[in-house]
Parts: structure tokens; sequence; C-alpha cells
């Protein structure tokens, strides 16, 4: 087996939802007591926060690159960002290090063309939604991502930090994300990317009236197979 090196505490509860998902898997595969081999690297999550408030995101990569040579040290063979909106340096991380880093897009990307789709929705944090780094490595692959306007885009990226992010899930957020999410497939998406490792705890994909992709599920897919290849 292969050992992981998991960035988490962006937030704990999707570092959690991470090595659960993961060590279960392997477990699925492996059965008896078998389970995942891996090492957490747990940020202080204001401290990320503040920098991105702050639109630092070169500390972010420094603090980053520090997680990712101590993982390295410890003898991890892959590195795994538990939270879409990091990812908006592994590219840049990727040529820093010596280490493989999973992508989220990548292995969401793979998904979408298995099920035939060319047109999704993408939903997440304000930077997920609006960068570059998740829409790219889709579009790299012929698909084509739709994000919501500017005041649903608001709306999503205060709630990710004001309320899942700290494990409250209103029903009232949910019935406006589903708002949303119709509003997109009336203007054509195919399908809906659950681009934030919080999302899917608010949303499940019988509230989707089209195929959904939890990406914290597809990323720690690609994970468990790295682990057992």
């Amino acid at each position: 087996m292969k050992r992981l090196g998991l960035i988490g505490g962006t937030s704990w509860l999707s570092t959690v939802e991470y090595y659960t998902l993961i060590n279960q898997g392997i477990n699925e595969k492996l059965g008896g007591l078998n389970f995942s081999e891996c090492m957490i690297y747990s940020f202080n999550f204001a401290d990320i926060k503040k920098n991105i408030d702050a639109g630092d995101w070169e500390t972010i990569f420094q603090m980053f690159q520090k997680a990712c040579d101590a993982l390295t040290t410890s003898g991890a063979e892959a590195i795994v960002l538990c939270a879409a909106t990091p990812h908006h340096i592994a590219d840049r991380l990727q040529k820093e290090i010596h280490l493989p880093i999973l992508h989220l897009a990548t292995a969401t990307a793979i998904e979408i063309q298995k099920q035939g789709l060319s047109k999704v929705a993408l939903l997440g944090t304000r930077f997920t939604m609006e960068f570059d780094f998740f829409r790219k490595k889709l579009a790299d692959q012929g698909i084509e991502t739709m994000i919501p306007n500017e005041e649903d885009r608001t709306y999503i990226h205060a709630s990710i930090f004001d309320e899942l992010g700290h494990g409250v899930f209103k029903a009232e957020t949910k019935a406006r994300y589903l708002s949303i999410i119709d509003g997109l497939i009336k203007d054509g998406a195919e399908g809906i990317i659950l681009g934030c490792t919080e999302i899917p705890l608010l949303l499940k994909p019988e509230d989707i009236p089209v195929p959904s992709f939890d990406t914290v599920k597809l990323h720690t897919q690609a994970a468990i197979d790295f682990s057992l290849s």
C-alpha cells in the first residue's frame, strides 16, 4: 500500500470526511483490519482564512509548500489537498515538489466524461467558481463550465464560510442552493459539480434532478486507487 499525505484543516470538517472515505474505501477493497496508511498535516483554518481575505496567496503557497515538505520527509508518496479552494495553487506546488499531487478537478473531469456530459455548472467558494484552476482542467477535456451569477456566487461563498464550515446546515440555505441549481439547469447545465467539500453535507444526489458530482467522493476514490496501485 502506498502512503498518502493529506493536507487538511481547510476546514476540519472536510478533512474528517476525506479521512473517513479513504479509510472506508481501502477497507472495502482489502477487508479485515486493512485501512489507509496516511499522514495528515492539518492547518489552523483561521491562518488560512486570514490570508485568503487579504488576497495573500503567496503566503498560502509557502504554507502549503512547507506542509508538502513535511509530509515528503515523513514518507508520503502522494499529496492530497483535502479541499477544493487550495487547488488554486496545486499546479504551482506540483512544480516545486517531487511527489504527485492528486488533483480534484482531474478526477471530476474523468467522471463527467464517463457520463457523456459536455456542459456542467460549478458550485464552490468564490475562488473555485471564479479562478480558472478548476474550469481549465475541465476545458482541457472539452467540458464547458457554467457558474452562478454574481449575487448567487456571493451567497454561496458566504454560506460556506459562515455556516457549512461550522457544521451548520439550515433548511433555508438548502432551499436557496436548490433554487440556484434550478436556474442553472434551465440555462443548460447538464450536471452540477458540488465543488466544495462541505456542499455535499448539505445536498444529496436525490435533491438534484440532473447528475451531480461530489468532488470529495471522486477525489478520495482517486486517492484510494493510487494507494492500492
